[in-house]
C-alpha cells in the first residue's frame, strides 16, 4: 500500500456508472416483480452499498476508509431493456474513494445479472467508468473518457427501487 501518513485529511468524493443490458423479457419481469429471487433493483442497491464499504477487503492494495456516505441508484429503462447504475461515495480522509464508487456499481451490476439469470443469460454488464472525483491534492477531476451527462427523458416504464 502507498504510505498516506503525511497527506492532509480532505473531503473526498467520487461517482461511477455502469449499465446492464437485458432482454425485453427480463425488463418486463422486473417491472412485473415476477423474478424468483425477488426485486433485483433493491437487492443490487444494498449489494452496491455493502461492496463500497468492503472495497479494501476485495482489492488488495486499497486502504480501508471510513465512508461517510454511499449512494447507489438504479434505473430500469424498460423501453430500452437496460438498467443504469450510478454511485456517489464520500469520506473525509487521506485518500480518494474512486475505487469504492467503481466497486459499488460493479457489484450492483453483477447482482442484477445474478438475480435475473434464471430467465436468460443473455445480459451484458458494460460501461463501468469513473464519472468524477473531487478532493485531495489533484482536486476535482472528470476523466475525458467519462461520457457527458445528458438529461434523461422520463417514461412511464421507468422503475427505481423504493428507498
Amino acid at each position: 500500500m502507498i504510505d498516506v501518513t503525511e497527506k492532509a485529511d480532505t473531503i473526498r468524493e467520487a461517482g461511477a456508472k455502469a449499465r446492464v443490458r437485458l432482454t425485453p423479457e427480463i425488463a418486463q419481469a422486473i417491472l412485473d416483480s415476477s423474478l424468483p429471487k425477488g426485486d433485483p433493483l433493491q437487492t443490487a442497491r444494498i449489494a452496491g452499498i455493502l461492496a463500497a464499504k468492503n472495497t479494501s477487503q476485495i482489492l488488495p492494495l486499497c486502504h480501508p476508509l471510513p465512508l461517510t456516505s454511499v449512494q447507489v441508484d438504479l434505473q430500469l429503462r424498460a423501453d430500452l431493456a437496460i438498467v443504469d447504475i450510478s454511485s456517489h461515495v464520500k469520506t473525509v480522509g487521506k485518500t480518494g474513494v474512486e475505487m469504492e464508487a467503481l466497486t459499488a456499481v460493479s457489484v450492483a451490476a453483477l447482482t442484477i445479472y445474478d438475480m435475473c439469470k434464471s430467465l436468460s443469460h443473455d445480459m451484458t454488464v458494460s460501461d463501468i467508468h469513473l464519472e468524477y472525483k473531487s478532493g485531495g491534492k489533484s482536486g476535482s477531476l472528470r476523466p475525458p473518457s467519462a461520457p457527458a451527462r445528458r438529461a434523461r427523458r422520463g417514461d412511464s416504464q421507468t422503475r427505481r427501487p423504493a428507498d
